[in-house]
């Protein structure tokens, strides 16, 4: 019986370490998780690196060379928010996700909507502004049109290399041909210039470059595609930072501080004066 009473003893001793060490050990975990954030170098540093790719509303350059746009708002808020400065690192969409992942910057803010495919590799927060994309086709060459004579050989799209567009494009489209840039800026150039017969976009850069050259350019579909959720891609592994985010956006939501920005932007002209038609 003694001997058996001290088998006994011993494995609830040993049970009661266990159930110490655990929660120990949940902690630790939870510390290491946090010291590794790019919240703390953030605020190590005193800066937030922002990489970003340049297309209207979202991200340009004024007349005087300085960035402006959504996104620049949104970094700039976000930065004072934090207590550090900002910086802003433009990059080519196709390399942007590579870039984050290498460590060149911290989070990418930039217009990226939320796929199954690029949150393979990157973690996304929640959404921060929601946008659809729209056709926008040379007039003369599309008139009559319906939406299935886009899906033929003798058409031609142009977009973005990497971006949304060129992949909803790909998959609604997929017998046309499909000619691939890496500004936006690029692809209704071919458009106006008639070596393609549409793009596709987000709003609203069809409907603003369709007023633009009303003789050339227009939008046959009211529907929108793909109306997707924006939302700040961040490197995978870092809880912190993504709940940080997640409560700072949330928090900009509530207020109305996201929407009027948003509405400026997306739904203003008081800002067209500021770049280059």
């Amino acid at each position: 019986m003694t001997f058996t009473r001290r088998l006994m003893g011993l494995a609830l001793a040993s049970v009661t370490a266990l159930s110490v060490a655990l929660p120990a050990a949940a902690q630790d975990t939870r510390q290491s998780l946090s010291s590794e954030s790019v919240i703390e170098s953030i605020k190590e540093e005193g800066v937030i690196k922002i990489g970003l790719s340049l297309f209207r509303p979202w991200s340009m350059r004024d007349l005087n060379g300085e960035l402006v746009g959504f996104e620049l708002d949104v970094g700039r808020e976000l930065a004072k928010d934090m207590g550090v400065e900002v910086e802003f690192i433009p990059t080519s969409w196709d390399g942007i996700i590579p870039a984050l992942v290498s460590g060149k910057f911290d989070v990418i803010i930039s217009g990226m909507s939320i796929t199954p495919q690029r949150n393979l590799t990157v973690s996304f927060s929640d959404p921060y502004a929601f946008s659809g994309m729209t056709i926008m086709a040379n007039t003369a060459m599309t008139e009559g049109f319906t939406l299935e004579d886009y899906n033929s050989p003798d058409v031609t799209f142009a977009a973005r290399r990497g971006a949304t567009p060129a992949t909803v494009i790909a998959a609604m489209f997929p017998e046309a041909e499909l000619l691939l840039f890496d500004e936006d800026g690029a692809s209704t150039q071919e458009v106006l210039n008639g070596n393609a017969h549409a793009t596709m976009a987000s709003e609203p850069l069809p409907s603003e470059e369709a007023r633009r050259y009303p003789d050339i350019l227009n939008v046959p579909f009211s529907q929108s595609f793909m109306a997707a959720g924006e939302a700040f891609a961040l490197r995978k592994g870092d809880p912190d930072a993504e709940n940080f985010f997640n409560n700072w956006i949330g928090t900009k939501t509530r207020t109305g501080w996201l929407k009027e920005r948003n509405d400026y932007w997306f739904k203003g002209n008081e800002w067209t004066d500021m770049v280059a038609e």
